[in-house]
């Protein structure tokens, strides 16, 4: 494929010629339009647009991205208070199973079994809170699978046991690509805890570049402060991983100092990251400068979650929240990830959060474009087009100048993933 008069950046006006998969030619555009492509290749012209590495989701849980087109959202922003949950519990047929995703208590409270039966008795109903660790079901959803109902309905962090006594999901991968391939993502990182035996398979239907944790490295590690390891005991456990780097789940302050004590007791390597990152107060930034570190963070929940964070947050953490420039200005690799279904799978939505936040964490544009422009094994390195690199790319309608004055997916007029183009949704 032969890529004409697109804008790169620090090269101006060129044409990039594609091979197997990879940029083999870069060239300065002659005046007028220049030498036909040779036969059997495919010409395009860029008219000025900027050519991009294609972005990269360096945090997502893909599964449960795609499951989402078969459930109801109940969110914060999805319904309007108890009234508009309820409905949405009762809008699918009496016995049918209903999916909820996106629950937050600022909606209707907390959940237990019980609350569930008294909006919505004649139906199996299963609801997952927003952080994704917390499924409450209802009596008639834990008859149907054989549990009993003994408990209270509530189950934390247990996705691997139930996956067995629910009907299955549909999840149509293909449709998710392309949707991602419509805002120029060639590729995700998959960062399910425990990801289940076939996934990597199951995955492998988008188009999309993978990274599936747990199988290609980093390994994920998952702390949880009502079972939170010792420093030490952390420590063995990164150790015995080793050469793999470990990308550490630390959504709490406590987790973050265990994290930082277990890796200066293991030692760092290249590739160790901080997931999250929700809680950093300032004097670990220099401690995790000294580790290596980088930190894989979500810029946009404080813009998303906004009046959950100023109620439920305690204020010693509210400022040290989803840091992106103080850990930039201390030498830090920052990158991102939006961890969706949890938070918008829209990667420029993120980029606007992380330009326009107003607690002195905002990025500059280009900045912010570049947290999802790194490199999938070392995030806080951005990639550039080069000859030789993979043709993994994302053509724009516009010039660079013009697209970070926006900051809209709705700039993309290609993607290409080993240098095919993937198909826009019909």
């Amino acid at each position: 494929m032969l890529i004409r008069n697109v804008e790169i950046e620090g090269r101006g006006r060129v044409d990039v010629l594609v091979t197997d998969g990879r940029v083999v030619e870069i060239g300065k555009r002659p005046a007028g339009r220049g030498e036909p492509a040779p036969q059997g290749v495919d010409e395009i012209d860029g008219r000025g647009g900027v050519l991009l590495p294609g972005l990269h989701d360096h945090h997502i849980h893909l599964a449960a991205l795609a499951a989402q087109a078969a459930s109801v959202r109940v969110g914060p922003g999805d319904v309007s208070g108890r009234d508009g949950f309820v409905a949405a519990l009762r809008g699918g047929a009496p016995g049918k199973w209903v999916r909820a995703v996106g629950y937050h208590e600022s909606v209707a409270g907390a959940l237990d079994r019980w609350v569930l039966d008294g909006y919505a008795p004649d139906r199996p109903v299963r609801v997952q809170h927003r952080s994704g660790e917390l499924w409450v079901w209802n009596s008639a959803a834990l008859r149907a699978a054989g549990l009993g109902t003994d408990g209270d309905g509530r189950f934390w962090r247990e996705d691997e046991r139930l996956r067995g006594y629910v009907p299955p999901v549909r999840l149509d991968l293909e449709r998710l690509g392309r949707r991602a391939a419509a805002w120029g993502v060639t590729g995700f990182t998959n960062a399910d805890p425990r990801p289940e035996p076939g996934l990597t398979r199951l995955l492998s239907a988008l188009p999309q570049r993978l990274v599936v944790m747990g199988v290609d490295p980093p390994v994920k590690v998952l702390l949880d402060d009502m079972t939170l390891p010792t420093p030490a005991d952390l420590a063995v456990s990164v150790a015995a991983v080793r050469p793999r780097p470990v990308a550490v789940h630390c959504v709490t302050r406590v987790q973050l100092l265990v994290t930082l004590l277990a890796l200066d007791e293991a030692g760092s390597v290249a590739g160790d990251r901080i997931e999250h990152g929700s809680v950093i107060p300032a004097e670990t930034i220099p401690w995790i400068g000294r580790l290596g570190l980088t930190v894989v963070t979500q810029p946009h929940f404080p813009v998303e979650r906004a009046a959950a964070y100023a109620s439920d947050t305690d204020a010693d953490d509210r400022p040290h929240l989803y840091r992106c420039r103080t850990l930039a200005e201390a030498g830090i690799p920052v990158a991102a990830g939006t961890d969706a279904p949890y938070g918008t799978a829209d990667p420029w939505a993120v980029i606007r959060a992380a330009v326009g936040r107003d607690d002195g964490e905002a990025i500059g544009r280009r900045a912010a474009l570049d947290l999802f422009l790194g490199d999938p094994g070392r995030p806080g390195r951005a990639r550039r087009v080069s000859a030789g690199s993979p043709a993994d790319l994302c053509l724009l309608h516009v010039p660079l100048r013009e697209a970070l004055g926006t900051l809209s997916g709705e700039t993309v007029r290609l993607t290409l993933v080993g240098g095919r183009p993937v198909p826009p949704l019909g």
